[in-house]
C-alpha cells in the first residue's frame, strides 16, 4: 500500500484478478452477484453497514426537466453521509488484513470523514490532511472519529503535497482514496446494486459529478464485470459533470482551453485541478460514449434548491452539480424525454451547504 503509481508510465494502478474463478471475501450481508474483491479473509472485512442505498423515482423533478424516467440512488445514506464509504470499506479492510496500524489520507472532506470512521472501526490510527477552508461539518466528523486532522492552507493540491511530504518524513502508509486501486474495488459495488435494483430496466444514462473519479471508474469496472459474466448485455452511458471553475477532464475531453487558476467552486468534492485518474476517466468516457460537461456555480445552487423543493432531497452542492449537468444534457438533446436516467446523490447537504 506504499506505491500506487506505475514507475514506467506514471499512471495509477488497478487491481487485476489473474484467476478467473477468484472471488474473495464478500461484503457482510452481500446478496447480489458474487463480486471479486481484494480481501481474502471475511474476518478482516471492516464494515459499518455501507451500501444497499435506496433507489427512488424523481417524478416531480423529472417533469420539471422534461424527463419521464428519472431516478436517484441515495448514496448520502451511507454511514458517514457519502458514497465514499463504499471505497473506504474495501481500502481499510485491505490495510487491516495486512496488519497496518497507522495511515495517512488527504481529502477535501467526505473521504477524510469516511477514512476516519472506518479506521476507528478497525483500530487504525488515521492522520487526515484537509484544506484549511474545508466545510466545518466535515472537519468535525474527522475529529470526532478520533483521527488527527492536519489543516493545510492554499488550494486542494497543497493538501496532497503536504500529505506526501509527511508520508516520506515519517515512512508511513499512504491510504489515498484518490490513488488507491483498492478504493475503486469498493466503489464498484454501486454498479452491482444498480443492476440488482434495476435489472428489469437498466438506465440508459448515469450522470455523475466527477472530481478524481472514484465512483465513476468504480461504476464502469462493476458494469464491465457484470457484462463479462453474462449478467448484463448493455452498459449505461456514463456522463461526467464538472464545475466550470474547475474542469480539467471536461476541457481535455472536449478540446477546450482551460488552465488552473484561482477559481473556486461551491462543489468542493469535485475541485481537483489535476486528477490522477484523468486518463482513465477519459478512456471510460469514450468507451461508454458518455458526455463531459461543465456547469456554472449559479446552476449548481439552483439545482440543489430545486431537488430539495420538488423531491425532499437535501444534496450537497457536489451532488447538485450532476443535476445541473443533467439539465444541460437534456437541453442539448443528448438525453431524450423517454430515456431512463439515474443520478447518484453522492453526499448529504447538511455536511456542505452554501448559505440559502
Amino acid at each position: 500500500m506504499r506505491n500506487f503509481i506505475c514507475d514506467l508510465c506514471t499512471s495509477t494502478l488497478e487491481v487485476k484478478y489473474t484467476d478467473s474463478d477468484y472471488i474473495g471475501a464478500q461484503p457482510p450481508g452481500w446478496s447480489g452477484p458474487r463480486m471479486p474483491t481484494p480481501i481474502h479473509d471475511i474476518d478482516s472485512y471492516v464494515s459499518l453497514g455501507e451500501g444497499n442505498t435506496p433507489l427512488i423515482p424523481l417524478p416531480r423533478l423529472g417533469d420539471f426537466l422534461g424527463l419521464n424516467h428519472l431516478s436517484a440512488k441515495l448514496e448520502f445514506l451511507n454511514p458517514t453521509g457519502s458514497y465514499k464509504d463504499r471505497g473506504t470499506a474495501t481500502m481499510i479492510s485491505v490495510a487491516h488484513e495486512l496488519g497496518v496500524k497507522e495511515i495517512i489520507e488527504d481529502s477535501s472532506g467526505n473521504a477524510g470523514a469516511s477514512v476516519s470512521a472506518y479506521s476507528a472501526r478497525a483500530g487504525i490510527k488515521a492522520h487526515v490532511f484537509a484544506p484549511q477552508n474545508a466545510p466545518k461539518a466535515k472537519i468535525s466528523q474527522i475529529i470526532v472519529y478520533g483521527a488527527e486532522p492536519h489543516l493545510i492552507p492554499g488550494p486542494r493540491e497543497s493538501t496532497t503535497t503536504a500529505a506526501l511530504d509527511y508520508v516520506r518524513r515519517k515512512n508511513m502508509i499512504y491510504a489515498s482514496h484518490n490513488l488507491s486501486p483498492y478504493f475503486i474495488e469498493g466503489t464498484k459495488s454501486f454498479a452491482y446494486e444498480v443492476f440488482m435494483q434495476m435489472k428489469h430496466r437498466m438506465p440508459d444514462h448515469i450522470v455523475m459529478p466527477v472530481g478524481n473519479g472514484s465512483l465513476y471508474l468504480g461504476a464502469w469496472k462493476g458494469f464491465m464485470e457484470l457484462k463479462e459474466k453474462g449478467h448484463l448485455e448493455k452498459i449505461p452511458k456514463l456522463h461526467c459533470i464538472q464545475a466550470q471553475a474547475v474542469m480539467p477532464i471536461v476541457a481535455e475531453f472536449n478540446g477546450l482551453d482551460w488552465v488552473p487558476g484561482n477559481d473556486v467552486t461551491v462543489a468542493g468534492g469535485i475541485s481537483s485541478t489535476d486528477p490522477p485518474h484523468k486518463k482513465a476517466i477519459i478512456n471510460v468516457l469514450r468507451q461508454s460514449t458518455g458526455a463531459a460537461m461543465s456547469v456554472q456555480e449559479s446552476a449548481i445552487i439552483f439545482h440543489q434548491k430545486k431537488l430539495a423543493d420538488l423531491e425532499g432531497i437535501y444534496a450537497e452542492p457536489t451532488s447538485a452539480a450532476a443535476f445541473a449537468g443533467l439539465s444541460e444534457l437534456v437541453k442539448s438533446g443528448c438525453i431524450g424525454p423517454e430515456d431512463h436516467v439515474l443520478l447518484p446523490v453522492t453526499g448529504f447537504g447538511l455536511k456542505d451547504s452554501p448559505p440559502i
